[in-house]
């Protein structure tokens, strides 16, 4: 059972799994930083706690941004996308995004576009 107003679960659009994604986005500079997965727990707890909290698919729990790496997500906005099944959190990271230590997820696979 989850703490979130009934009336945005209603509108959350999850995936089978009860999913939605969240991507973190840096409140002050637009660079996107991570994509992580919340259910309506999860996001009550990023909602009324002011950091970011997740549902780790692979170890089927909770995760705090930050609480074992220092990493922090500092929570300053939280939108849903137009169709409710994507939520935007921007953030005021401190230190690396990724869990591989990289500022972000999105910088060490570019791939090539032809133009």
């Amino acid at each position: 059972m989850s703490n979130l107003d009934p009336a945005l679960s209603a509108r959350l659009k999850r995936g089978p799994d009860g999913l939605v994604p969240a991507i973190a986005q840096q409140y002050d500079t637009g660079e996107v930083l991570m994509l992580g997965w919340m259910d309506d727990e999860a996001l009550h707890r990023t909602l009324t706690t002011g950091r970011c909290t997740y549902w780790s698919r692979s170890r089927q729990e909770y995760w705090v941004k930050g609480d074992t790496s220092g990493h922090v997500q500092h929570v300053k906005s939280v939108a849903l996308d137009c169709d409710a099944d994507t939520v935007l959190v921007k953030v005021d990271q401190v230190g690396a995004a990724c869990h591989t230590g990289a500022r972000t997820c999105f910088d060490a696979d570019v791939l090539p576009v032809s133009e």
